[in-house]
């Protein structure tokens, strides 16, 4: 007897390994009735000590403890723009593009400073008003929590 929905395990290779070169999480292919799905988990370790691209114009230090907030941590900064939502956060438009911004990057209220992915939908994060950009602290593909500073403009 012929299974009607046949198994390719070369298209989950396929799959497997488009995972791998763009980052992604989790891939599916649906045709008919037949549905695959290719998914990876990704460990991400926890530090005391915000990733920051470049040098900021205020210097990091490390983590007080959570009573003491630092004030002269730029994720305190008044100027902080912080995630709208739980998701990913991207740099880059795909793998490989150059990042919207950089530290010292010059933008306009409305310009696109980076993606954050949250339900397989990509939302655009823009900036609030025209500035510098002064820190970033997130990396690309760096998974970022509602209320989680992201970028400083001044």
């Amino acid at each position: 007897m012929s299974d009607p929905h046949p198994f390719d395990p070369a298209l989950v290779r396929e799959l497997a390994s488009l995972l791998s070169e763009t980052d992604l999480t989790e891939i599916e292919v649906e045709k008919g009735d037949l549905r695959i799905r290719v998914a990876r988990s990704v460990t991400v370790a926890q530090t005391s000590i915000a990733p920051v691209h470049a040098t900021p114009a205020v210097p990091v230090h490390a983590l007080a403890p959570a009573a003491a907030a630092d004030p002269l941590d730029p994720r305190h900064h008044p100027d902080a723009l912080t995630s709208p939502m739980v998701g990913t956060a991207y740099r880059r438009p795909s793998p490989g593009a150059k990042p919207f911004v950089e530290v010292g990057s010059t933008v306009a209220a409305g310009d696109k400073l980076l993606l954050i992915e949250a339900m397989k939908t990509f939302n655009d994060i823009i900036a609030p008003r025209a500035g510098t950009v002064k820190a970033i602290f997130v990396e690309d593909g760096q998974p970022v929590e509602y209320g989680e500073p992201l970028i400083v403009i001044e």
